[in-house]
This record gives C-alpha cells, sequence and structure tokens, in this order.
C-alpha cells in the first residue's frame, strides 16, 4: 500500500512538472536572454564599435542607457518570440522612405534577415537561439534611436554643405532611451515618431505627396529622356519632342488622350493642358514651351521623389523660431514672401532673389526695425568694381544716380576731390533717398553678418518675370507698403497715409519694430500646401544634387 501511495506521488509530481515546464522554460529563457543582453553590453569595448554580427550600431550610448535603465530586459521579444511592436516598427522604418530617407540605414536588410530566419523557426518548432533574440533586440533599439535622430534633427548636417547655409544645427529636446520606454508602455511607435517631426503642417503633407508619387512610380514605363528645345514652341509649330512632352501631360493627368493629325505638331488641346501644367507649377501660364516648362515635363516621378526628398531633410533643419506666433518666411527658389501670423498666412508677395553669383544666402535672424526713405550705402566691392570704372568714363554719374561721397561719420566729400583711378577710395558712396533710389522707398532690416535685407525697388517690371533671380542677394519685394502696414499694425500713429509720407521724403527715417520678428530665408524646391498639393520649383543654384549625395549615402 505505502509502495502503491509513493508511485502514485511520483506520478502526480511528474504531471505537475510537465503541466509547469512550458512556464518554467520560459522564464529561464527569458532570464537567459537578460543575462546574454547584460554580458554582451558589459563586454563592449570603448575604442570598438558595437555591432550585431558585424553590422555597426549607430546610437551606443542610448543603447546602453536605455538597457541598464531596464535592467536588461528585451524590449522586441517575448518568451523567445517577436512582438507586435516588433513588426510595426519594421514597418515604420520601411515607411521612413517617405520622409525622403533610406530605410536601409536603419538596419532593415538584418532585421528582415533575423525576421525570416524566427519565422522558418516557428514553423519547425524551433527555438531561437540566445544570441540572435539578442542581436534582433539590440538591432531594433538602435534603429529606433538612429531613426529618431534623423527625423528629429536631420540626417545631413546642413554646416558640412558648400555655400552660405546659415542654419546651425538643431541640438536634441528629446532623450531618445525615455521615448523608446514610453512607446513600448503606449504599446505603439508611429505616434511617438511623430512627435519628432517639424511642427510645421506642410511635413507631414509632404509624406504624403511622396506616397502619392511612389504609387504612380510603380505605373511608370515612360522614357523619360530629356527633351530640349532651343526657342520656345508655340500653337501650330511642329517639334520631334511634342509627342514625349504629350505622353507626359498625359501621365501626370493634365490631359486625356485624344486623336491628332499629326503627333508632332503643339495642337491647341494641348496648349490647354500645358497652361494647367503652368499654373500648377509657378510658371507663367502662356501655353508656351519654353525652357523652364520643358524643364519641369522632363521631370520622372522617380526625380520628383528624390526632390521632395531634399527638401523633408530641409525642413528638418528648420529652426525652433518657426514655433513662434509670428513670422516671415522668404522661399528663394519660389520667389516669395510670407507673413505668418498664428499659422495663418496673412500675406504673400513675390520677391526677386540674388542672380547665381549672388546667391542669396540660407538663414535665420530677427527683423527689428524700418528704415523709410532709405539711404542705399554701396558695398564697397560695387564701389570697386561698378562705380568707380563708370565715373572714370563719365565724371558726371554721380551726379545722375543722385549719389553722393561721404565720410564713414557721414561727412559730404566733393567727387572731384576723390582719386577714382586707384583700387578704392577711403570714403563711402551712397545714393540719395529717392524714387529711383534702388532700394526704393523702404528698407526692413534683420541684423546679419551677410548684410541682407528686405527692400522695395524701383524696378517694378521685374516682378512680371518667370525668373526672378536678379539681385545682388538682397531681397526685394513686391508690396513693401502693405508689408510695412502689417508689421506696424500694433502702432495705430502708423496710418496707411503715414507711412505713404514717410516713404517719400529727402531724409532717412528709422522707425523700431515693437517686437522682433523671426525672418527665416528658406531655400525649398518642393513643399506641400495644406491642401495636400505638392509644389516643385526648380533649383536656380543649383544645391539640391549635394543635399541628395548626401542623403542617399
Amino acid at each position: 500500500m505505502h509502495n502503491l501511495k509513493n508511485r502514485m506521488l511520483k506520478k502526480i509530481t511528474l504531471l505537475l512538472l510537465l503541466s509547469f515546464a512550458p512556464g518554467l522554460f520560459c522564464f529561464a529563457q527569458n532570464t537567459g536572454l537578460k543575462d546574454n543582453i547584460r554580458i554582451r553590453l558589459e563586454q563592449d569595448q570603448p575604442d570598438i564599435p558595437l555591432n550585431v554580427q558585424g553590422n555597426e550600431l549607430f546610437a551606443k550610448g542610448d543603447i546602453h542607457q536605455f538597457y541598464t535603465n531596464r535592467l536588461f530586459e528585451p524590449a522586441w521579444t517575448k518568451s523567445g518570440i517577436l512582438t507586435e511592436l516588433a513588426y510595426e516598427l519594421r514597418f515604420e522604418i520601411m515607411q521612413s522612405k517617405f520622409d525622403g530617407l533610406n530605410p536601409s540605414d536603419y538596419h532593415l536588410d538584418q532585421i528582415n534577415a533575423i525576421f525570416e530566419q524566427f519565422e522558418a523557426n516557428k514553423k519547425i518548432g524551433r527555438v531561437n537561439e540566445l544570441d540572435d533574440l539578442t542581436g534582433i533586440d539590440l538591432l531594433l533599439s538602435d534603429a529606433f534611436f538612429h531613426l529618431s535622430a534623423h527625423l528629429e534633427l536631420g540626417k545631413v548636417n546642413p554646416q558640412s554643405l558648400n555655400g552660405d547655409w546659415e542654419i546651425t544645427r538643431k541640438t536634441t529636446k528629446v532623450s531618445y532611451p525615455e521615448l523608446l520606454s514610453s512607446a513600448l508602455a503606449q504599446q505603439q511607435i508611429r505616434q511617438p515618431l511623430e512627435t519628432l517631426y517639424p511642427t510645421i503642417t506642410v511635413y507631414k503633407k509632404g509624406r504624403e505627396v511622396i506616397r502619392a508619387i511612389d504609387e504612380i512610380r510603380k505605373n511608370d514605363t515612360l522614357n523619360w529622356k530629356a527633351v530640349k528645345v532651343v526657342k520656345s514652341i508655340k500653337v501650330g509649330e511642329t517639334n520631334s519632342g511634342i509627342p514625349n512632352l504629350r505622353e507626359r501631360l498625359v501621365f501626370w493627368k493634365y490631359l486625356e488622350p485624344y486623336a491628332y493629325e499629326d503627333e508632332k505638331a503643339y495642337d491647341s488641346t494641348m496648349f490647354l493642358a500645358v497652361q494647367k501644367f503652368q499654373e500648377r507649377n509657378g510658371l507663367e501660364p502662356d501655353g508656351a514651351l519654353g525652357k523652364n516648362t520643358v524643364y519641369a515635363l522632363n521631370q520622372s516621378p522617380t526625380y520628383l521623389i528624390d526632390k521632395a526628398s531634399v527638401n523633408m531633410e530641409r525642413l528638418r533643419w528648420l529652426p525652433d523660431t518657426l514655433r513662434g506666433a509670428e513670422m516671415i518666411l522668404v522661399n528663394i527658389a519660389n520667389y516669395q514672401l510670407d507673413y505668418l501670423s498664428n499659422r495663418d498666412t496673412l500675406f504673400s508677395t513675390r520677391v526677386i532673389v540674388g542672380k547665381k553669383y549672388h546667391a542669396s544666402p540660407i538663414f535665420s535672424s530677427a527683423m527689428s526695425y524700418i528704415v523709410f526713405s532709405p539711404y542705399w550705402n554701396l558695398p564697397t566691392s560695387i564701389v570697386r568694381n561698378e562705380v568707380m570704372p563708370a565715373v572714370r568714363k563719365n565724371p558726371n554719374y554721380l551726379a545722375e544716380k543722385n549719389m553722393e561721397v561721404v565720410t564713414y561719420s557721414g561727412q559730404a566729400v566733393d567727387p572731384g576731390s576723390v582719386n577714382w583711378s586707384g583700387k578704392s577710395i577711403p570714403y563711402m558712396v551712397r545714393q540719395k533717398p529717392g524714387e529711383h533710389n534702388s532700394l526704393g522707398l523702404v528698407k526692413f532690416m534683420f541684423p546679419n553678418e551677410h548684410s541682407v535685407y528686405i527692400h522695395d525697388t524701383p524696378s517694378r517690371s521685374l516682378f512680371s518675370r518667370e525668373d526672378r533671380a536678379l539681385s545682388h542677394g538682397c531681397i526685394r519685394i513686391q508690396n513693401p507698403a502693405t508689408f510695412a502696414e502689417l508689421l506696424l499694425k500694433g502702432n495705430g500713429a502708423w496710418t496707411p497715409a503715414k507711412i505713404n509720407t514717410a516713404m517719400h521724403q529727402k531724409h532717412e527715417q528709422i522707425v523700431r519694430l515693437d517686437r522682433k520678428i523671426p525672418v527665416v530665408l528658406l531655400y525649398l524646391t518642393f513643399w506641400s500646401d495644406s491642401k495636400g498639393q505638392g509644389h516643385f520649383r526648380q533649383d536656380i543654384y543649383d544645391r539640391d544634387a549635394e543635399v541628395l549625395n548626401a542623403l542617399r549615402k
């Protein structure tokens, strides 16, 4: 009897052990994985890159902080199996192409390989190796940290680029380990990553434009070899490039397929489609197939995605001043100034920007005062290269241009006493206030090291031109009086009549603003409007390629 009881107890004990075995195994595996992660990080050498199967990790410091804070608990697997959040993060890595980023920068190939291996193991009931579980955990966490940094700050450092990019790279305001801990607690990846986007709404809209073009690209069978034109093609004329251009207008849905008599003839049906295309692309809607219109029609979906990607990166560089309620944005590539208040655009106007060899720089500053009826103090380079040779040829040049010579303290100097045949003169040359002053009737000042400012111009007809890269680097504005009214709206004394009077004096009048208004000079060759429409512009300063190369590395 006693032996029977013992045998029964052994059976019950064995059954209980078997029933708890999976749980005990999972506990043992989880404990083993924690130890494996801990040992892996403890063995890390300061002077040797942390890597997984030879794949270098980027966020070494964040990796150590994150896992130490959670006592080396795995983040992306449970009981040796990948969690739903692991798959969600992989999806977000793939979606980063709509931010203009490279999914491959975030270990996507290696993550895919390990996911496939784990899925194959699951089918045959094989347990995933501890080293592989450790590896995928570190890879996914590192991908999250690296992607987070690129979304918040941009991948490319603008200060490393050629040209006048006076945008200081932002410093992070987010702890990425804390952000990941929060994401895991919320059981969602997308929303925490979205908090890193630039605050301006056009960023998210831009992602949707890239997504839409990417869908179009999947069905693209066209030959996008560049069509070249020597002179504008008008309606009724024929050209060998017309069939390709017509095909592209159909592709972008500006034109329905139709029957035509001569495929090389530019007919009235195609003319109407060209006008629609021009309107949507910031071109003069004259219907003529000139170099700018043909250039825009030469752009393939792949080219447009690359262009959009460059500008999504530029949006990520934007300074934190854009969080403010009031700002002035000048998009140099679009020849446009926008005045925003509480994120509403209250005023838009055309501008003229620097010629390519006098390219307007890219930077941010703060507008603090307005100068009515300004003098134009000519830069030394203009005096040396333009004024001095002109005076040598024509002694009346200064009088004809309403200019005068003064000392640096403002005392008048007789031009006849100046030696104009030397390399330079020890004086300033300035143009007196008036209708023909090169700065026009008013200038808007935001002190900066480039001596760039916004000003009026007597050359009003230039604003009707399609290409408006014409100045020495400053920004000429089409509607200065209206702009001045908006900036002085808080001061009831400055009525439109008083502003008009101030703009037509024989002496300067400086008016300090009652607040400093952020001014951001941008260079965006792509942006999306509030309706989600994408807008593309010519790269007038040839700056896109350098950013694209750095992005795609």
